[in-house]
């Protein structure tokens, strides 16, 4: 697209959001659960579903210009499979901007502090460790701005 095409958007009232797992992780009950739990809270949803490749979630991205992109992982890769995928959606200049979180069980054993913070590091805005509870993400959500401008 031509940067003529990214023309600003007002808007107020839902996020338009993308839902996706990763390239490894073959689970969907998760995604489907956070998409249900979102357009409850009235917002709308795009499922990406599960082993989206990186390059898949980018261009749709860039696509739909969402206001928010969750990524979810329940099969323990999600540390090695989200460091590439934000490096990613970051060196894109139309999803720069764009707010992105990563939630589930994101490590073997369990991710720790130390691997959320370099998930923040490398461009996470918010990391939502296994058996956090939902009311965290919730409040994560409703703290974005309903009013865009891009």
């Amino acid at each position: 697209m031509k940067p003529a095409e990214w023309a600003a958007r007002h808007r107020s009232g839902p996020l338009d959001v993308v839902v996706t797992g990763l390239q490894s992780d073959a689970h969907t009950w998760n995604l489907i659960y956070i998409q249900l739990l979102l357009e409850d809270l009235g917002h709308k949803v795009v499922n990406l579903g599960s082993c989206v490749p990186e390059d898949e979630i980018v261009e749709s991205c860039c696509k739909f210009q969402p206001d928010l992109l969750v990524v979810s992982s329940v099969n323990g890769h999600g540390f090695n499979d989200a460091e590439p995928l934000i490096g990613a959606i970051r060196s894109r200049w139309e999803l720069t901007g764009l707010p992105a979180v990563i939630g589930g069980k994101l490590g073997v054993s369990g991710a720790g502090e130390e691997e959320a913070d370099a998930l923040m590091r490398a461009g996470f805005d918010a990391v939502f460790q296994d058996g956090v509870d939902i009311a965290a993400f919730e409040s994560y959500v409703d703290s974005l701005p309903k009013e865009v401008e891009r």
